[in-house]
């Protein structure tokens, strides 16, 4: 038996025991580690917005469902490549699991379970910089500094010679831009003219802003999940004669631009390369033990637990 969170309803859950099933060839036994709330997508879901779908996810919502997909955790049982090897699983919060062998990503030595809990996000990154690449010498903007929108950062900070800024309403996102390499501008105060902008605000204001960022011929890649809200977006006048561009990215299938070189195996485990860089702890704002993740869930979705990516440890740690 082992003991996995499950959202009941709206603003609703519980821990509850699960029966892991035995382990078949070809599969592994995963003891977690860390796990990390996704805050934008699984507080949403907390609050009762309908989410994407995720792998190894249980029931649907609105509920029960057995959700969430950033999971770090050690190899108890499987093939003697994999055994005691540190992984990566596309998996919910869970204490232990049984996946296929082919559903885990070793992570390298030198990246810590905590920090390697990003690598579904910094995934998502770099299949955005596939669909959208910038060139040398852009202006490039990212509107929205949550978990996606500081990795997109960081790895847009590592081009050279770009010009990077990092777009919130929260004016303590600066640290974290400072620490990612890239400046930070409140909405209002963001210099426009950028060849590219990237969203992840979630939010229609967001969106709209993006697109008044952009210089003529210039492109939004847009990354955010809006679950059921509806996006009013304008786009009259300068949409058109300035021949502004909208793109959508989205990471459950790898970018045109590599998908005939690159498998989403390769993609993640660019994702955890990338994860050397002890920048990315800046994205870490606290931890949490699995016991409290009930609590710690409803504090993060009202606000009342500030946090950029919250980690759950588990007693294997």
């Amino acid at each position: 038996m082992a003991c996995a969170f499950w959202l009941l309803g709206p603003a609703e859950a519980e821990i509850r025991p699960v029966e892991v099933p035995p382990r078949g060839d070809g599969d592994v036994l995963v003891r977690a580690l860390r796990s990390a709330v996704s805050r934008g997508t699984e507080t949403a879901a907390f609050r009762g917005a309908a989410a994407p779908d995720a792998p190894f996810q249980d029931g649907r919502f609105p509920g029960p469902v057995k959700y969430g997909y950033l999971n770090v955790g050690v190899v108890a049982d499987g093939p003697p490549a994999l055994l005691g090897r540190t992984v990566f699983c596309l998996y919910p919060h869970q204490t232990e699991y049984v996946v296929p062998a082919g559903a885990v990503t070793v992570v390298p030595d030198d990246v810590a379970p905590a920090r390697a809990v990003l690598a579904g996000t910094v995934e998502t990154a770099v299949n955005a910089l596939w669909d959208a690449p910038p060139l040398l010498g852009d202006r490039v903007a990212v509107v929205g500094a949550g978990m996606v929108g500081c990795c997109v950062a960081r790895l847009l900070a590592r081009f050279p010679a770009l010009d990077v800024t990092l777009v919130d309403v929260d004016p303590s996102r600066s640290e974290v831009a400072a620490a990612l390499g890239a400046r930070f501008a409140a909405p209002a105060d963001a210099e426009g003219g950028c060849d590219l902008v990237v969203h992840a605000s979630g939010t229609s204001g967001g969106l709209q802003r993006s697109l008044e960022l952009l210089a003529p011929e210039g492109t939004v890649l847009d990354l955010s999940w809006y679950g059921d809200d509806e996006v009013v977006l304008p786009l009259g006048g300068a949409f058109h004669t300035r021949r502004l561009h909208l793109r959508a990215s989205q990471v459950g299938t790898v970018s045109p631009a590599r998908s005939a070189r690159r498998t989403p195996a390769d993609r993640l485990a660019l994702a955890l390369e990338l994860l050397r860089d002890p920048a990315f702890d800046a994205l870490l704002t606290g931890a949490s033990p699995f016991a409290e993740l009930p609590a710690v869930m409803a504090r993060l979705a009202d606000g009342s637990l500030p946090a950029l990516c919250h980690t759950i440890t588990y007693e294997e740690e």
